[in-house]
């Protein structure tokens, strides 16, 4: 039976992203023969959506496919029928990225975007958001595919999975897609040689490789990468772990464990950006900027090489992929996050992890990892019951709850100083923070308020 051509609704429209995941979607058009794009965003983000709309026309315009492009600030005007719901949103925009950066980098502990006290943060204004959505699916789309990359990804996907019930969900991310790519060419291999296994928590996995024989070559990957022919993305600053710390890990870390294997070199390094030249939220405006000027070229129909300077690379390779591959049902190696099912024996079968996993109609299949060694068994039952706690708080507004994540947080001292930073950014982000309003108003009545000369900061640049 022939298939119906696919309706995507990507909510998040007006990100820089969008040509990326236009571009992914004109590749495999042969694979997934989409009938609609709809790109949905708020009222803040109106004119960006215009202007990456227009492109996204031009890029199908130019391709062989006859594709529309509908803009609206509408979700429920685009979802009916939708098959696939793409989500690529940031709740208060970049200027809340910087708020989460430097309130506590003014106390000397990580503002980043998924880590630490700026990632929970995040969370908390995300996963409200995330669960509206999924009721305006269950009315408008109830057999459409959620497919999440806001992030922090794993929090939020878990809570449309523990507290939307939706099952028909998956997260992911542009990191291992990278390292797939990245390590084959250099210890000297072919990708379709190697065979990869992840495991772990969005933006805190793990991975082995192995040859098409069998043999496991993890060790070969690992000198690669101390050798310094393995990176990362460009969003992380590209510190050099320590060799015998790597080396008794007996696995390749994702690169964002350089925020907890090197949190003081990270946390140095992030503080002299935010003295000197901004912080990462900061840095990306500016790129931000640069990018739509480029995107509002009328005779612009491709995605711009600039755009890798985001951090956002083989973004498409990862979304269009499992979207492909569900409705395919190609039964795809992608790593992603879901259901646990005992994947991670170490964690709980419900819980929501990012390992590899084969994607057909049915949804993700988790592949069997096995435990980990004690090391890592600490860390990932450590950040795993920290998420929990953070989507908890996120869904209920228990200021007990957010205390006791950021207690848990590895990246945020516990005490007096972690309690002043999570109460500042509860009132810096209010707007965006409802369920928090009781202990908002009640912090404001003691007086609290953010530090005098990051307030100041924050209002010469406008926010």
């Amino acid at each position: 039976m022939e298939k119906k051509p696919v309706k995507i609704v990507t909510i998040g429209g007006g990100s820089s992203y969008t040509p990326e995941l236009v571009e992914g979607f004109i590749k495999r058009y042969d694979r997934l023969p989409i009938r609609e794009m709809w790109l949905v965003d708020v009222e803040e983000g109106r004119e960006k959506m215009e202007i990456v709309g227009a492109m996204a026309q031009r890029m199908w315009d130019a391709s062989p496919y006859k594709v529309k492009v509908h803009m609206t600030l509408d979700r429920r005007e685009a979802l009916p029928g939708a098959d696939f719901v793409t989500t690529q949103f940031r709740v208060g925009l970049l200027n809340a990225r910087v708020k989460d950066e430097r309130i506590p980098l003014s106390y000397g502990m990580l503002g980043q975007e998924t880590n630490g006290a700026g990632g929970m943060f995040k969370a908390f204004r995300t996963i409200p958001v995330i669960l509206s959505i999924v009721e305006d699916m269950k009315e408008l789309c109830p057999d459409a595919w959620l497919i999440n990359f806001t992030n922090p990804s794993g929090m939020v996907t878990e809570s449309v999975m523990r507290y939307g019930h939706w099952d028909k969900v998956v997260g992911l991310c542009n990191v291992p897609v990278g390292a797939m790519l990245d390590e084959p060419g250099a210890i000297g291999r072919d990708a379709s040689e190697l065979v990869y296994r992840f495991a772990g928590l969005n933006h805190f996995h793990w991975h082995r490789v192995f040859d098409i024989q069998g043999h496991e070559v993890t060790d070969q990957v690992v000198d690669a990468y101390l050798a310094g022919k393995v990176s990362g993305p460009a969003n992380i600053p590209g510190l050099e772990f320590i060799p015998e710390q790597l080396k008794a890990v007996g696995m390749m870390p994702c690169m964002y464990h350089r925020y907890y294997y090197l949190q003081e070199e990270m946390l140095r390094h992030a503080i002299e950006e935010y003295n000197t030249i901004g912080t990462r939220a900061q840095q990306v405006k500016q790129t931000e900027a640069e990018l739509f000027e480029l995107y509002k070229d009328p005779n612009l129909n491709y995605k711009p090489e600039q755009l890798a300077k985001r951090g956002g690379a083989h973004y498409s390779d990862a979304a269009c992929e499992t979207i492909a591959s569900i409705y395919g049902n190609t039964n795809t190696h992608i790593v992603l996050t879901t259901r646990n099912n005992g994947a991670l024996p170490d964690l709980p079968p419900e819980v929501a992890v990012e390992v590899s996993a084969y994607v057909g109609a049915a949804g993700a299949q988790a592949v069997a990892f096995g435990p980990l060694h004690p090391a890592q068994r600490g860390w990932l039952q450590l950040m795993k019951n920290m998420e929990l706690c953070v989507e908890e708080a996120a869904v209920t507004g228990d200021y007990g709850m957010a205390l006791q994540a950021f207690t848990l947080n590895p990246l945020v001292p516990s005490g007096k100083t972690g309690k002043r930073v999570l109460d500042e950014l509860l009132i810096a982000h209010k707007k965006y923070l409802p369920q928090f309003a009781d202990t908002i108003a009640r912090l404001e009545a003691e007086g609290v308020t953010i530090k005098d000369e990051v307030a100041r900061s924050l209002t010469e640049q406008g926010l």
